[in-house]
């Protein structure tokens, strides 16, 4: 019998074996396409740039952001170049094309972002990027929707009730002391406080920027004759502080009341408040809102009162005098909600000596 057909089909059955560039290319694809997947849906690298964290967190921590948490959010943008976020590295041009935009939508997560929660997120004002490709920021979620929150003489107060400052927050404080002396650096440095964190006014008294722990330190001093905060008084108002109204006359220091939208919640409208809402009516829920002599229009419709379609949130940074943060530019809407800090990995002190850069203390540390 001839078996040479049953040879030939055989032949023709066999797979060609792969080339050693096809396999280098196929363990390439699946590395990069199994990468961009836990990036976008479990967890994501994330590094400390700012010191408004401080000493929470502080300039080259590099943490691991959870996006199960709060649950993903699906691809806004889906046409952008993997792991670069709005710009390429080395040329600098934009890692998207906008040409496909996506609606909003989140997995199911473990959790709501909580009160005093550290979230990485969206900075809101971007408007020339899209959404998810908007720089992100870490703060700390200070109110959740539908609270009322309110500052008073630096001090937070939700729903009526004072909270405290995270234990590792800084604030600014005026030290006098005797006959004008300096410090000693040796001290100033074992304390932790950075060069940058403090300097002299011109009466010739000091500025410096401390943790309550060191603040009750730094009175204990023998040199020391008055340390107290340096905040802005009631009634001042900072052209720089959201909604920018001047007729509310606030400053980053005392602050409100203000009632942070709820998804569902319907909100009065008037002329004391439309300066707070405008922006989330109009440009992160999509409304076209005019203020006439006769009124406030949505849509083309008067109206004295809106119904808001997501929830918002009030962040703020620890460091409270070197923070950009809500109290600047308002609300930060659920879509701009990216994940929620878990731990540090690994910290860099850029400033430190060569065998000390490495901040093994902090590693692993996890972010509360």
């Amino acid at each position: 019998m001839n078996w040479k057909f049953w040879t030939s089909k055989k032949n023709q059955t066999e797979k060609k074996k792969k080339s050693a560039t096809r396999e280098w290319g196929d363990a390439l694809v699946f590395a990069v396409s199994a990468a961009t997947i836990i990036r976008g849906l479990f967890i994501e690298a994330f590094t400390i740039p700012t010191p408004s964290m401080e000493k929470s967190l502080l300039v080259g921590d590099f943490l691991f952001v959870s996006k199960v948490n709060y649950g993903a959010r699906t691809p806004v943008t889906p046409l952008s170049f993997p792991f670069a976020h709005h710009t390429m590295p080395v040329i600098g041009t934009k890692s998207y094309l906008d040409w496909i935009q996506l609606p909003y939508y989140r997995l199911p997560g473990l959790s709501k972002v909580k009160r005093n929660d550290v979230v990485v997120f969206n900075y809101p004002m971007e408007d020339f990027r899209p959404i998810d490709k908007q720089e992100n920021y870490i703060k700390r979620c200070i109110a959740i929707p539908g609270d009322t929150l309110e500052i008073r003489d630096g001090i937070v107060f939700l729903n009526g009730k004072m909270e405290a400052n995270p234990p590792e927050g800084q604030t600014t404080y005026l030290v006098k002391t005797k006959d004008g002396y300096g410090f000693n650096e040796r001290t100033i440095n074992e304390m932790g406080i950075n060069r940058n964190d403090y300097g002299r006014t011109q009466d010739g008294d000091f500025i410096f920027t401390l943790t309550k722990e060191n603040e009750t330190k730094m009175a204990n001093f023998a040199n020391v004759q008055l340390i107290r905060p340096a905040i802005n008084f009631k009634g001042r108002h900072a052209k720089d502080i959201f909604p920018f109204d001047p007729k509310l006359a606030w400053n980053d220091d005392n602050y409100g009341p203000i009632v942070i939208p709820a998804k569902g919640m319907t909100m009065p409208l008037n002329a004391s408040n439309i300066a707070i809402y405008k922006r989330a009516i109009e440009v992160y829920e999509g409304n076209k809102l005019d203020i006439k002599d006769d009124g406030i229009y949505i849509n083309g419709q008067k109206t004295d009162s809106y119904t808001f379609t997501m929830d918002y949130f009030w962040m703020m940074g620890d460091n409270r005098h070197n923070s950009a943060d809500s109290r600047f530019w308002g609300f930060v809407p659920e879509n701009r909600i990216v994940g929620k800090a878990l731990f540090i990995w690994f910290s860099w002190d850029s400033n430190a000596s060569f065998f000390s850069k490495i901040r093994w203390s902090r590693i692993f540390n996890g972010i509360n």
